[in-house]
């Protein structure tokens, strides 16, 4: 539910905008990032035994739209979000990066392939939990996941993708993204580039 609430503004601003536009487009993909470490270690617990900060890696899912207001002006969002919680200095984290961008598609070389480039703001949010087992003779073992906290960071994205037209309406789109993430200081630099691939359907004509 939490993860459907970090989404759901995304698709909220495709269908209030829907009206305005001359054509819209949504789709849906996997991705990876590659980020690497501060190099820091962390005595999370006090114990005298530190952890090291980790890489982002991952599978990362997209979820996106677009309102084209004109053939090659449009405006969109999307949502990036890490699949499972990876590990973090003895805790669990899940990034969720959102952005508004303006769109701009150049002259296509033909009707099926169509470059896209985006450009906007938006911020990430990254949550911390806290797994533990808990087991007993009687009710046998449970686990546990609880939100420690949560940090947020404000974001410039830069992207750029190609659309192939399968049909008139469906497309794949292959997609390189660059979030600058101000003071991402959990990790090891404030660049934060994502490779993606996604399906989608466009409404109305082309």
């Amino acid at each position: 539910m939490k993860l459907l609430r970090s989404v759901s503004p995304v698709l909220l601003a495709v269908c209030l905008g829907a009206g305005l536009a001359s054509a819209q487009s949504v789709y849906f993909g996997v991705g990876t990032t590659q980020l690497s470490s501060n190099g820091q270690t962390i005595d999370t617990f006090g114990t005298g035994n530190p952890f090291s900060t980790p890489s982002m890696t991952g599978a990362f899912g997209k979820v996106g739209g677009d309102l084209m207001i004109t053939p090659h002006f449009g405006v969109g969002a999307e949502t990036d979000f890490r699949f499972s919680q990876g590990a973090y200095a003895g805790l669990t984290y899940r990034p969720v990066f959102y952005d508004f961008n303006a769109i701009y598609t150049p002259v296509r070389p033909s009707r099926r392939i169509v470059p896209e480039f985006q450009g906007g703001l938006g911020a990430v949010n990254t949550r911390f939990f806290y797994s533990s087992q808990f087991c007993d003779p009687f009710a046998g073992c449970s686990n546990n996941n609880q939100f420690v906290e949560g940090s947020n960071h404000f974001q410039v994205h830069m992207a750029a993708g190609l659309r192939f037209y399968v049909t008139p309406h469906f497309f794949v789109k292959p997609q390189v993204d660059a979030h600058y993430v101000n003071n991402f200081f959990q990790f090891g630099s404030n660049w934060v580039p994502e490779y993606s691939a996604s399906i989608g359907w466009r409404f109305g004509e082309r």
